[in-house]
């Protein structure tokens, strides 16, 4: 069933009011008419069953048949911080992991990034970005769309390690902790009805230099490998978020 995210301020008590693409969507794509049923969420703490009431250019308004639970969303709050890759690999590592359940995307600028990045022409793309995290979230069924930050600095990103419980740094160089050494035990020890916060960190097409990797580890972060094989900037983040959730239970490992 289709569904669509709106904002807590169109969620009333009855009825939700669905403007914008999402509303030509439901009347040009999906050819929807009175009486046609689809789920609307307001991404934080309501969703509902609900059936089209009218429809007018550019408006739709669909009265509330039932509250949902939301339940849909993993404990383990994973975000994705990946350095500027080319072309639209980044959008690409968007889309899957938040299909895959990741809850924030941060880009940054790292000593290898190759894209040339102009601060008044991003914004551009950070719009398109969230765009594509909104269509995926509706397609996976989350209960929320992710954050999608603007690009940081590495600095910055330093920075942002604090305000997590764990940050694994993706690192192909490194010979000895593997991720799931790393993480299971952590998890694993994590209360079931309890959260955390984890960041991945992923380098870009040709990797971190191992001053990044030293400034990490300074910075709290944990130095890990995925395994034998070297992955793409793109595939490593959803391979690690993947590997995480599993282990934490989100997807049938406990």
């Amino acid at each position: 069933m289709q569904r669509y995210f709106v904002t807590p301020a169109q969620f009333g008590q009855d009825k939700v009011s669905i403007d914008g693409e999402d509303a030509r969507h439901i009347a040009k794509v999906m050819r929807g008419k009175a009486g046609d049923t689809l789920i609307v969420s307001d991404g934080v703490s309501r969703e509902a069953l609900a059936e089209i009431a009218e429809i007018e250019i550019g408006f739709v308004t669909v009265t509330i048949l039932e509250n949902l639970a939301m339940t849909h969303e993993p404990r383990i709050k994973i975000t994705v911080a990946q350095s500027l890759p080319k072309g639209d690999k980044l959008e690409t590592v968007i889309q899957k992991c938040t299909e895959i359940g990741a809850v924030a995307f941060t880009p940054f600028l790292s000593e290898r990034t190759i894209v040339q990045y102009d601060e008044r022409k991003e914004s551009k793309r950070v719009e398109r970005w969230r765009k594509i995290c909104k269509e995926a979230a509706e397609q996976a069924h989350r209960n929320i769309v992710p954050e999608v930050h603007s690009p940081l600095s590495w600095k910055l990103l330093l920075k942002s390690f604090s305000e997590y419980d764990a940050v694994y740094f993706c690192y192909e160089k490194e010979e000895g902790l593997q991720l799931r050494s790393a993480a299971a035990p952590w998890l694993s020890s994590l209360a079931q009805d309890s959260t955390a916060k984890v960041m991945i960190v992923v380098g870009p097409e040709g990797g971190f230099s191992p001053e990044e990797c030293r400034a990490a580890e300074e910075a709290g972060a944990v130095s890990v490998g995925l395994g034998a094989r070297i992955l793409r900037c793109e595939t490593a983040g959803m391979v690690a978020a993947a590997c995480i959730l599993y282990e934490s239970g989100e997807m049938g490992g406990a």
